[in-house]
């Protein structure tokens, strides 16, 4: 199948196909392959990209950065407080400017509603670096890191422990619905994910071959298990439900206990950063030989620049 994503936003990965995804992944492993070598080919000179934070960034800021300067083109940081987005000046309105002036967009922010409307108004690629819905660029990292560690994405056994309900465990149900990924939440009852996004994503199953499980029992949940990923218990602007978080997920860290409980030596380590040790994970895991977290972090530049690379150069 040729794969052409010239001109293509990335909202969701609901809007891609299998082959579209693995499209990326494999352009990423190339463009990174490239990049070890010392090898820039400036896909995308004299472009200019405007990079919009609602929300602050580690990993997702640096990534766009160094990935626009990588292929040749202009990165243009555009805080809360730079730009009048959504306060002064409609979201439409800014959309329409900024379309006129750039090349491309990245959202960072609270909103799936306005990425969607940037989107629309904008007449330029738009890309999704996070909103409290979807957080499809760190699904695409996290897909390259699994395949670079196993050879394969499909039929692999995937498993979340932590809040259902959040970015992460959507965004990573969507795109192991879409690339034929066994899926797995382990979460408590209170916060499993919303069932209106569980039943499609097992739509999504029936073409890919995968699987989505959703489950409290911890154990049950992690047998042989070849990824455990877990996730902060509270998201960003949600401080105010951490004792509450605490309480319900305290059972669902990610310790040492957990990993023998795959009963696999192979079973590695995820988590999107940051990270909040002794909570969601202990410092064991996180630094032991099974995680692989900082492959994970770096893979987010690659992938970052192959979703760019392949919507601006075709």
């Amino acid at each position: 199948m040729s794969v052409n994503l010239k001109g293509r936003h990335l909202l969701t990965l609901k809007d891609y196909s299998k082959e579209e995804i693995i499209y990326i992944i494999d352009l990423a492993a190339d463009l990174k392959n490239k990049k070890k070598k010392g090898i820039f080919e400036k896909n995308m000179l004299n472009k200019n990209i405007a990079l919009i934070f609602e929300k602050p960034s580690t990993r997702t800021r640096c990534s766009f950065t160094v990935a626009c300067i990588d292929e040749g083109a202009h990165p243009e940081y555009l805080g809360k407080d730079d730009i009048q987005l959504g306060h002064k000046e409609s979201v439409e309105d800014t959309a329409r400017v900024l379309g006129r002036m750039f090349d491309g967009i990245e959202f960072r922010g609270f909103s799936q509603e306005v990425v969607e409307k940037l989107a629309k108004y904008s007449g330029i690629p738009v890309w999704n670096g996070l909103t409290d819905e979807d957080h499809p660029t760190q699904v695409l990292a996290d897909f390259l890191t699994v395949r670079e560690h196993f050879g394969k994405l499909e039929r692999i056994k995937f498993v979340y422990i932590g809040d259902g309900r959040n970015n992460m465990s959507n965004a990573l149900m969507i795109g192991s619905s879409k690339v034929g990924i066994n899926f797995v939440v382990a979460s408590p009852k209170e916060l499993w994910p919303e069932k209106k996004l569980v039943d499609e994503c097992e739509r999504f199953t029936k073409i890919s071959g995968g699987s989505i499980i959703v489950t409290d029992n911890i154990q049950e949940a992690v047998k042989d298990a070849d990824v455990i990923y877990t996730d902060v218990w509270c998201s960003m602007g949600e401080e105010d439900k951490s004792a509450e978080r605490i309480k319900l997920l305290s059972p669902y860290q990610v310790n040492s206990d957990v990993m023998r409980m795959t009963g696999k030596e192979s079973t590695i380590f995820m988590h999107c950063l940051p990270a909040i040790k002794e909570k969601e994970v202990t410092e064991e895991v996180f630094e032991g030989n099974q995680s692989v977290v900082f492959d994970e972090a770096e893979n987010r530049m690659h992938t970052i620049k192959a979703v760019m690379v392949g919507s601006i150069r075709g």
